[in-house]
């Protein structure tokens, strides 16, 4: 078995944790890049998404703060749409500061709970 990364042994980790706790809430994974935050509502239970959001539009540009505390806001607001209120947030394998943490700030602010 080929050594993981930090990152991949981060990210497993969190995944693990979070099936253990959720219950039935869907999931709201966020993915950065360089260049990119993406951020989307997952119902495990279907295996679906149910609402997405990214800087990849033309609204929001950049991968700043700023551009992923929009995306969260839209995330928010996506869920709202989709009658979703109650998440369980999976950073993946990345640390839960800056553009991570301006993005769950702002989804609490648009109103989900996590």
């Amino acid at each position: 078995m080929a050594k993981l990364s930090l990152f991949e042994r981060r990210r497993r980790r969190v995944r693990t944790a979070l099936k253990k706790r959720s219950g039935a809430k869907p999931r709201l994974s966020v993915h950065r890049t360089g260049r990119h935050i993406y951020a989307q509502i997952i119902d495990d239970k279907d295996g679906r998404t149910v609402a997405a959001a990214s800087t990849l539009g033309e609204k929001i540009s950049g991968a700043n703060v700023d551009a992923a505390a929009k995306v969260g806001k839209d995330i928010a607001a996506a869920a709202k749409k989709a009658g979703v209120s109650t998440v369980v947030f999976d950073r993946g394998g990345f640390l839960f500061h800056g553009r991570v943490k301006a993005l769950a700030d702002a989804a609490r602010e648009g109103g989900l709970e996590f």
